[in-house]
């Protein structure tokens, strides 16, 4: 028997409690791992209090992401006792996730443990931090460089884009971050290595079709009239990589900086990113944050604390990481 953190739906309401289940429970999959380590974002928040559409089926365990170690392996990538790290794939939507003592999902969804990281570190950086290092490794290959000009993040603030501009200053570039939290978060960023920190109120307004070039490249966690705009000011021939859509799923823009001038749009998907590409950038992200990035701000948490800290999640009471040690 183990614990689980399991999500039930009763007339439109979805309930969170913690309880025992067996491993005969576990949806199919070719590893069995025991979870040491998940995390808590936004994400998880909507689906435990029910407030986001995130789950359509129950009874489900929630938890986009998971680390630990292998009991069981039927594929021959994994033995028994390897440490492993889990992001997307639905696994907390779709596929029962993290937030339980054992999981058990398809091989090609894990990765190996990087050299120098363990379960608590993988999870302070999470989907979140992946994301970020796909993001940079995107712009590194549309071969935006450091003496190019400044790089925007925007939605800075939150988990890709705190770890997008540590990312960015330690590999030389000059960061400015947007933030609709400037007074709160404005001494982090810039301790997290960003030049400027900028307020997202002079990015979300209605775009020219073309403004004043001043990016030579972007990493958007925001999208709609913020990442429209950032695009108007695009230099020619920059690059902008997009991975979230806190601001909506619109883009009111014109193919005016495609054409006029060469901006590329560089779309980031890290749910099913394939296998060589995750690991290399967890490789990578591990080699470059550096160890006071794992300084900042993060709370520690039992599985038991998850329904309360969800709702100060959705609240906005709650700053840095989430870990849930299992």
């Amino acid at each position: 028997m183990f614990n689980a953190l399991v999500l039930t739906q009763e007339n439109k309401q979805t309930f969170a409690s913690v309880t025992q289940l067996q491993e005969s429970d576990l949806p199919q999959g070719e590893v069995l791992v025991e979870v040491e380590c998940s995390s808590l974002n936004y994400k998880d928040g909507l689906a435990v209090t029910g407030l986001g559409k995130i789950i359509r089926n129950f009874p489900m365990v929630p938890g986009i992401d998971f680390a630990g170690r292998v009991i069981e392996s039927q594929d021959e990538r994994y033995q028994a006792g390897d440490q492993v790290i889990l992001t997307g794939w639905g696994v907390g939507e779709n596929h029962w996730g993290g937030l339980a003592q054992k999981a058990r999902v398809k091989a090609d969804w894990l990765v190996p443990m990087p050299q120098h990281c363990d379960a608590a570190k993988a999870m302070q950086i999470g989907t979140a931090g992946l994301t970020a290092m796909l993001c940079v490794q995107a712009l590194q290959n549309a071969n935006v460089q450091p003496s190019d000009g400044d790089i925007l993040v925007t939605g800075a603030s939150g988990g890709v884009g705190s770890v997008a501009v540590t990312l960015l200053n330690k590999l030389g570039y000059t960061v400015v971050a947007s933030s609709g939290r400037v007074s709160q978060n404005g001494d982090l960023l810039k301790r997290l290595g960003a030049a400027e920190v900028i307020d997202r109120s002079e990015l979300d307004i209605d775009a020219r079709p073309l403004d004043k070039q001043r990016w030579a490249g972007m990493v958007d966690t925001v999208g709609n009239k913020v990442l429209a705009t950032a695009l108007s000011q695009m230099k020619y021939g920059g690059s902008a990589a997009i991975c979230g859509l806190a601001g909506g799923f619109a883009l009111p823009t014109t193919v005016m900086p495609f054409i006029l001038r060469n901006v590329s749009l560089l779309g980031i998907d890290s749910v099913s990113c394939p296998f060589e590409k995750r690991r290399a950038a967890w490789n990578d992200v591990i080699s470059l944050l550096p160890e006071t990035y794992y300084q900042q701000a993060c709370e520690t948490i039992s599985l038991e604390q998850v329904p309360e800290f969800a709702q100060r999640i959705i609240k906005g009471e709650v700053t840095g990481r989430v870990l849930v040690k299992l």
